[in-house]
């Protein structure tokens, strides 16, 4: 058992490891600049991360030694683990910005859909990896998509509609590295395009139609709902070249800005810690990105490759969806930026990704 953490520990990828510990620790440091100027209740948020970041390290490094195909194996009563939550939350969860979508235990709030994210790519790349000598038939188009349709409609429910868009994100993403045929995309756009038109008629509350138009003309409604996107990027612009310093963002430290430890920390990240800050941040996930890309050409098994892009399709979409919000490019969707903003159980599903990830890679330099 020794000689396996020592083997393990020699062949894990530090640069995807320190890459991610880098980013935790960004989110650590502005949600304490935040909690300064905020009182007693977000001390106790930074406290409440600060202990998550170190159980997400733990958990890092047990699923780095757990067997990711032992996980494959199991991937139906993941899937059965994740449809009982998803009904559970609706009828026993309690409700947090108009979303029903939390579990509360011991004070803690507990996010399932995080879990799910992380599960659904491990069912699906169990699943296309079964596929991987066959033609990628009709059949095994919609058997996916319908595995996929049950978590986006019980997460709709909720309603989750950034979480929800995530989940199909991840099957589109997987099914594009399946290699399936062209036409089937085709068909999933004219589709999507006659599902959104009544959705926004029948499905769609006012304030999720209120965040779309905020985004195609924030200027329109500034003080109602086009406050928040209007403030980010008030943030974002005073920020300048080096920042305001931590602690001294006067659109967090004075509430300006909501959801500043966020949907919106990019912002505050933006205005501390100005244009060389944001890109230092960005420089780790591209080190993040670039690292997993290089090496999952070396990754022979067919599930490994799968649950890799999975991870970082779900990854990079959320990065660049939460960036846009805060730059002005997309919607208010309520997605969180990875490893970064305030939230235990986005962080901890992240974490135990990384270590699935970490366990592939440190099998394929083991075996290849």
């Amino acid at each position: 058992m020794l000689s396996k953490i020592k083997l393990y520990l020699k062949k894990i990828d530090w640069i995807i490891l320190f890459s991610v510990i880098f980013l935790i620790a960004f989110g650590l440091i502005e949600i304490y600049s935040i909690s300064l100027g905020q009182g007693e209740l977000d001390s106790l948020n930074f406290q409440k991360q600060l202990m998550f970041s170190l159980i997400g390290i733990v958990l890092l490094f047990i699923f780095t030694f757990v067997d990711a195909y032992f996980l494959k194996s199991l991937s139906r009563y993941w899937y059965i683990l994740s449809i009982l939550l998803l009904i559970s939350v609706l009828i026993f969860g309690q409700e947090i910005r108009d979303t029903k979508g939390w579990f509360y235990v011991f004070g803690f709030g507990i996010q399932p859909v995080e879990l799910i994210k992380v599960s659904l790519i491990i069912i699906l790349a169990s699943y296309f990896s079964n596929l991987a000598s066959k033609i990628k038939t009709f059949r095994h188009f919609f058997i996916s998509g319908f595995l996929t349709l049950i978590f986006f409609l019980l997460v709709i429910a909720q309603p989750d509609f950034g979480s929800a868009m995530m989940l199909f994100a991840i099957w589109l993403i997987m099914m594009l590295a399946a290699g399936f045929s062209k036409k089937y995309f085709i068909s999933l756009f004219l589709i999507g395009a006659i599902l959104s038109s009544m959705a926004w008629v029948f499905f769609f509350k006012d304030y999720q139609k209120d965040r779309i138009l905020t985004f195609l003309d924030p200027s329109e409604s500034s003080l109602e709902s086009g406050y928040n996107v209007n403030q980010a990027m008030i943030a974002i612009g005073s920020g300048g070249l080096t920042g305001k310093g931590v602690g001294f963002g006067s659109q967090s430290q004075l509430k300006f800005l909501p959801e500043a430890q966020n949907d919106f920390i990019f912002s505050v990240i933006a205005e501390e810690l100005g244009f060389l800050g944001v890109s230092l941040l960005l420089l780790f996930y591209a080190i993040f990105f670039f690292r997993a890309l290089i090496i999952l050409p070396k990754i022979k098994d067919d599930f490994g490759v799968y649950l890799i892009i999975g991870a970082l399709g779900l990854i990079f979409i959320q990065m660049f969806i939460n960036i846009g919000m805060n730059i002005g490019i997309v919607p208010i969707v309520g997605l969180s930026l990875p490893f970064v903003s305030y939230g235990g159980s986005a962080l901890l599903s992240l974490m135990v990704l990384v270590g699935i990830m970490e366990n592939i890679i440190i099998k394929s330099k083991i075996n290849y």
